[in-house]
């Protein structure tokens, strides 16, 4: 581990950057030292992205400083690797170099093979860099994305980001990728390492800072900081709070699922019961965000046995799935949750005009209108004008909008991806709210979310997810905050 004495590559002094009503970095502080694995980490909304964003000229600070020593470089690697799958490792690489832009610059394919293979075999085991990227190891992949981010060095003493590298990462590939970070470090490079897994946070870094809310709470060489005092730090507590949410489950099952697999989920067993509220934590990549989905029949699965209300269901889909009282919000409200053409009286009767006819089988107007004026009323959406288009509407209204929509109709089992994201404090407690009405009129809720505080507020249990496989199923005394974090994060 580098001396304290040693002359920083990277010093980073009392960085602030301030977003309307949140303050995202409050005067934070950072060094990295040749040589030296610097692991950052913290809850999402710590402060950890912003702080990468301005490091690579994506923000402007509100204040602070930002000094390299001379010739040092900032090298970013993020977590999508940026390749272009369909070219080869050499094609992407030569890419990067600018080979062929020039008509008066040719190139051989031979050379940038030879080229390719020499930046490539420093970290390992050789592979081929004449097949398409897309067909190479998760861990090859990232090996050529370092290797992009390295040629070109006049030298070795600069810093490299690594902005949550594992991710798509089996876990016998990550120590593949930890030997090439190692020998970078060996080199004299600083490596700054971002990753919500903290068992390899502990195993790789030689020195851990934490953020929360946008502060530095704790900046430790490895030797004096473990599993137990790293959760403390994450979490701001030492007790183990336990949860008091007052439930409304019954006894009779609407839901029994074993050995659901499909996309990056492994293995989930689920039994859900009416009017109970169950939680599915997990850090990005872990299948948590996959389950809804899947439950929905929205992404393909498998599973030894789908039961809804003692039924089997077999051939899932997002129609099947509607029609037996299943709804599904999605994570990405933009993308997937809203028709921004359309004004919000058309978002929230979409998927319910059948119910809006009349004898003749005609749409009736008038039972739109006053649906969606309901639905606005109840759910307390403001402005609550129906026919404004549902895109000048604030994130959380439309959320509200979206929540309003799926509870509408009193739904068997109401599934939800990340309900919050995006949306301010007020309109996450009446997100809360309607969650809570929900179960209480009988939905079975399934929440899958990015942040452990709003499952513990809101969820009778919450059932943990690992590389995609459920590990753990905490409720009653059990379900802390430290419990969710651990298991998620793969500590004792």
């Amino acid at each position: 581990m580098p001396s304290e004495a040693t002359t920083p590559l990277l010093r980073v002094t009392g960085l602030r950057k301030v977003f309307p009503g949140l303050t995202a970095l409050d005067h934070v502080n950072l060094d990295v030292r040749p040589g030296e694995i610097v692991s950052v980490v913290g809850h999402n909304g710590s402060g950890k992205s912003t702080l990468i964003k301005i490091l690579a000229g994506v923000y402007t600070a509100d204040g602070g400083s930002v000094e390299t020593a001379p010739g040092t470089e900032l090298h970013f690697i993020h977590q999508d690797l940026g390749l272009i799958g369909e070219l080869t490792a050499a094609e992407n690489l030569a890419l990067m170099r600018g080979e062929g832009t020039e008509s008066l610059a040719p190139y051989g394919a031979k050379a940038r093979s030879e080229r390719a293979r020499e930046l490539t075999t420093r970290f390992g085991i050789p592979f081929d860099v004449d097949i398409p990227v897309q067909k190479l190891t998760p861990a090859q992949r990232a090996i050529v994305a370092i290797s992009r981010a390295l040629d070109g060095w006049s030298h070795s003493a600069n810093v490299l980001f690594l902005d949550e590298p594992t991710e798509s990462l089996h876990r016998s590939e990550v120590e593949v990728l930890f030997d090439a970070v190692r020998a970078l470090a060996a080199e004299g490079t600083g490596i700054v390492f971002v990753s919500h897994r903290l068992n390899e946070v502990l195993s790789l870094s030689d020195r851990i800072v934490v953020l929360r809310d946008g502060k530095k709470v704790a900046d430790d060489p490895i030797d004096d900081i473990d599993e137990t005092k790293l959760v403390q730090y994450i979490t701001g507590t030492d007790t183990h709070e336990s949860h008091d949410r007052v439930s409304t489950a019954t006894d009779e099952v609407v839901l029994d699922v074993r050995a659901l697999r499909g996309g990056n989920v492994e293995r989930i067993d689920l039994t859900l019961r009416r009017g109970e509220i169950v939680g599915i934590a997990g850090v990005l990549g872990s299948g948590r965000e996959t389950v809804p989905s899947l439950l929905f029949g929205a992404e393909p699965s498998t599973a030894e046995q789908f039961e809804v209300a003692g039924a089997p269901y077999a051939k899932r889909s997002p129609s099947a799935s509607l029609k037996r009282g299943i709804v599904f919000t999605p994570g990405d409200r933009a993308r997937l949750g809203v028709v921004r053409e359309m004004n919000a009286r058309e978002n929230l009767t979409l998927p319910h005009l059948n119910l809006l006819r009349g004898a003749l089988g005609y749409m009736s107007p008038r039972a739109e209108r006053t649906r969606a004026s309901e639905a606005m009323v109840d759910y307390d959406v403001k402005p609550s004008r129906s026919e404004q288009r549902i895109s000048l509407f604030s994130g959380g209204n439309q959320q509200k909008l979206v929540i309003a929509r799926a509870l509408h109709d009193q739904p068997r089992e109401l599934l939800l991806d990340d309900p919050t994201k995006g949306v301010d404090l007020g309109a996450k407690a009446a997100i809360y709210q309607a969650f809570s009405r929900g179960a209480a009129d009988g939905a079975a809720v399934v929440v899958s979310s990015s942040d452990a505080k709003e499952l513990l507020g809101i969820c009778d249990r919450v059932i943990v997810m690992r590389d995609g496989e459920a590990v753990l199923d905490l409720g009653g005394d059990e379900l802390t905050e430290e419990r969710l974090l651990a298991a998620g994060y793969g500590l004792p």
